[in-house]
């Protein structure tokens, strides 16, 4: 089984608009499709930063390891205040970097997430 991963960078509306149309036009052509990744796109480093800040990569680590918890067990295992963690779950699951569980327990299905800042941007 192939490690699922997530790709975050930093594009505008219109690079993330041209990148999908592109893609529709290699499909249209019939062309082969590219091996499915899951991608996340901020429109600016801030928002990438004001979002995954160290406590949160901490979570998301701890959470991989740990495997499908609640939030009051990934607090206690953070050693950190249950509102807190609450809220930084939440940020990260609107985002699409922690999932839900049938039986609603949080869970990071990525085996890696992958940063990538274009410099010359």
């Amino acid at each position: 089984m192939r490690d699922k991963k997530m790709e975050i960078g930093i594009k505008g509306t219109d690079e993330t608009a041209q990148e999908f149309v592109e893609a529709w036009k290699r499909a249209e052509a019939g062309e082969p499709a590219e091996e499915p990744t899951e991608r996340l796109y901020f429109e600016d480093l801030t928002t990438l930063l004001q979002t995954l800040t160290p406590r949160r990569l901490e979570l998301l680590k701890q959470l991989h390891h740990a495997g499908p918890s609640s939030v009051r067990s990934l607090a206690r295992l953070l050693q950190r205040d249950y509102k807190n963690v609450h809220q930084d779950v939440q940020v990260l699951e609107r985002v699409g970097l922690v999932v839900r569980t049938a039986d609603r327990r949080v869970s990071v299905p990525w085996e890696a997430v992958v940063a990538s800042i274009n410099l010359a941007a």
